[in-house]
This record gives structure tokens, sequence and C-alpha cells, in this order.
């Protein structure tokens, strides 16, 4: 649940949503914490009203990353996690982000369930007898210690990190310092106004660290999102690394590691990760986009790693929420055990060409539009390898491919393309823009 403050999401609602989990079966312990955004006590006082007059109890994590909101659900033995967090997206946004209490999170089925007693209305409000407590906890040095616990690094490595003023501004530093890292602090400061940067750690809004890393002489930058599930990374030579390329690069780390297993990641990642998998005789699952299908389907099917090329990476041996702090410092572990520094090993991992478009397409018929270019798409690409439609339709070659979905929440359908080279990737693009308009004017 995500939206504009006071527009989309109020407190009036936030107490609401409370009611609404605190009315699901076995919900009697909850965490709840918050990023840095300026609504986010507001939000997060609200919720805890909603908690409390249905008879749960609350504990209080205050600022916290989500990936340890969630890992801390686990360990303290609660039966819900609620992060108020609206990740990447620009302070005016802010969201309420569930996990269960094995901290995954919220399925579809458990997200309609909640969406469900609001719309009814049907809270399970408690006696003023039974009416739940709130305590304040800071035992988020749990997570601390697992990591170092597991992680040892023996190089001094100079790293410049850039929480954006987001929720990984006191534990991301601390964890890398206390790994033996020197570590400078860029943009450490918490401000829920995001004055640095965007929440959003891309190329454009890391410039300003990418600049720093060349111009001291880092080893290596690395930035996370506004809570903490996200991470990007600048090379040693103060260049913003490729998501989709470091994702298979330490993906074909992790199944080396295992000698093959399974990795999974969404529909519109890079081929790349294939070619890096089966390097080390790895098998590649896709799923549709959104780290909740990744972590179910990692779950299920016993998978060594995921991630989505968005630096939402999945480390099943912690933990199933993507987790940005644990990916750099197992990240700098990877880089350690392989002798080499970041440009080396991206330097391993195939470039490919991607391109993208969105077509203006009514809500009411975007999905039928979809299913007309899956019923259509072999009389213009006749040579065609594997078909996927978990999330749209996805349509392999040998040497590149196309994905035609229809957006979740805008009037669009989206064409995402990739080639091995510029000129296959045009061509792609071209015969699916061609397919997708003819199918508009009928």
């Amino acid at each position: 649940m995500r939206g504009l403050v006071n527009v989309d999401l109020t407190p009036t609602f936030a107490t609401r949503i409370g009611a609404a989990i605190a009315t699901q079966p076995k919900a009697k312990k909850a965490l709840v914490a918050r990023d840095t955004r300026t609504s986010g006590l507001m939000l997060q006082n609200a919720l805890t009203s909603g908690l409390t007059a249905s008879g749960v109890d609350v504990i209080d994590m205050g600022i916290i990353p989500t990936p340890v909101l969630a890992f801390m659900t686990r360990k303290m033995n609660a039966d819900v996690g609620i992060m108020i967090t609206a990740s990447h997206n620009p302070p005016q946004y802010n969201g309420i982000k569930i996990f269960t209490s094995d901290g995954m999170s919220y399925t579809e089925k458990d997200q309609k369930k909640i969406e469900k007693t609001l719309t009814h209305k049907r809270f399970n409000l408690a006696d003023w007898q039974n009416i739940g407590e709130t305590k304040r906890s800071e035992d988020s040095q749990v997570y601390l210690k697992e990591i170092e616990r597991a992680v040892k690094l023996h190089r001094k490595w100079n790293i410049i990190v850039d929480p954006g003023c987001g929720a990984t501004f006191d534990l991301a530093p601390r964890l890398l310092k206390n790994l033996g890292c020197r570590v400078i602090p860029f943009n450490a400061q918490p401000d829920g106004f995001f004055p640095a940067r965007s929440p959003e750690p891309n190329e454009h809004s890391l410039k300003s660290l990418a600049a720093t890393v060349a111009t001291i002489g880092a080893d290596l930058g690395i930035a996370y999102d506004g809570d903490g599930d996200r991470v990007a990374f600048i090379d040693e030579e103060g260049k913003t690394v490729d998501f989709d390329r470091v994702l298979a690069a330490y993906a074909a780390c992790v199944a080396e590691k295992y000698d093959g297993g399974l990795i999974v990641t969404n529909v519109e990642a890079s081929m790349c990760i294939e070619k890096m998998a089966q390097r080390h005789g790895a098998k590649v699952m896709r799923t549709k986009v959104g780290d909740v299908y990744l972590s179910e389907a990692m779950k299920k099917n016993n998978a060594i790693f995921g991630g989505e090329p968005c630096g939402a990476w999945i480390h099943p041996q912690f933990h199933y929420c993507p987790d940005g702090i644990l990916s750099s410092a197992l990240l700098l572990k990877a880089l350690e055990d392989e002798n080499k520094k970041l440009t080396q090993m991206i330097a391993e991992t195939p470039k490919y060409q991607t391109l993208r478009r969105n077509i203006a397409c009514p809500n009411e018929t975007k999905h039928d539009i979809v299913k007309r270019f899956s019923e259509n798409f072999v009389n213009i690409f006749p040579h065609v390898n594997t078909v996927s439609k978990v999330d749209g339709i996805r349509v392999s070659f040998e040497d590149g491919w196309i994905l035609v979905r229809a957006s979740g929440t805008e009037p669009l359908i989206r064409l995402t393309v990739e080639g091995e080279s510029l000129k296959t990737a045009k061509n792609i693009m071209k015969k699916g823009l061609m397919l997708i308009k003819k199918s508009l004017e009928k």
C-alpha cells in the first residue's frame, strides 16, 4: 500500500490498516518500524493505534531499514512485521509493507484478505481491558552480529557509503566498519526530505557519489535506496555499475560456490544472467516483477540466490527479504574470494543492448492488446526459442528477447527488448511495436 501522504495514505486509513492486520488470525504481536520520511512517525502512530485498539501488542523498532525489520520479525517471534516506507519513491510518498512471522512479504493472497477486511470494515476491536501495549526496542544489533559472524573480510577496503539520508544512515556504515573497512559516510544524515539526492539510487542520482569515488580513489562506492532493500555500486573508476551485469556477476559467484543450483530473477532481467549462471551449472527461473514473487519462488524451489535488476538481492541463507546492506557485504566478500576489482568482475559479464517503450492504451483494453500480441507474435517472430507468460508475454530468440506487459498502475503497455547488438534490439523493437499498433487499430 503506497501513495501520496494525506491524499492516498492518510492517518485515518493507516489506523484502519492496523485494525485490518490485527483482525487476521494469530496477529497478537507486531513489530513496527519506519524509514526517515517526515510522515513516518505520524503514520506509524496511526497504524499502531489500529493495532493496539484490536488487542495487538506492538514493539516499536524506530527508524531501521526494511530488511532489518523483516529479519527481526522472525528473530523476535512476532506474528507480523510492518514497515512504514515508500522505498525508492519521492519524499511526498509513503507506504505500508507487511511481513509474515517468517520475515517474508505478504503474498497476493494475504493482501487480498487485508483488502477485504478494509472494504467491509469488519474490525475486531478489543474490549477496553484487552487493548494492546506498545514497547520500544533497539534489538537491531542482532542483525549486525548475524552478518558479522557469517562474513569475514581480510582486505582493508576503502569504501564511500551513501545512504542518501535514508534508513541505512547508521547501520550500513557501522556494519562495514565492523567488518574492517575504511568507511567514508556520504549523505549519511537522516533527513526525510531527502535533500542530497533522490531515494532511488541510479546513475543520475549518484553522479556526486561517482565523482567522489573517482576523486578520492576509493575502492568502491555503495548507495542504498530510502529503506535499504536496494543497493547500487560505483566501481573504482567512478562509474555506476550496470544493475543487470552486477546481478549476473554475483549470481555466478554464488553458483560457483554451490556448484550449481537455482537462481531466481524476474522477466525483465537481462539474459546475461542465464549466460553467467550456466557457466557454473546453475539454472534460472523467472517470475513476475516484484520481490514478493521472487521470495515465494525461491522458498518453494530451494533457490540459492535471487534478485531483480533494480538492486534488490535476496540471500535465502539469511532471510527472504531483499537486503541492500547484506548484499554490499557479500559482494565485497565475493571480490575478496576471487581477488578481483569490481571492474574485473563485471568485465566477465556479457553486455547487451536494452530498449524500452511505453505505448498509451486504455486500462480497459490493455490486457486484451497483450493477449492479441501473444496470439499473433509467431507471424512476425517465426524463430522462437522460448515463450513465458508468467507476467505479460516474454518471447526469447537466439540473439535477444521481447517482453510485452500491461502496466499495473498506468494506462500503458510496456515493451522491453534486449539484443546482443543494438541493431538486433532495434529490429526486435520495430517488429513488436508494429504488431502492438496493429492490434490497437482493430
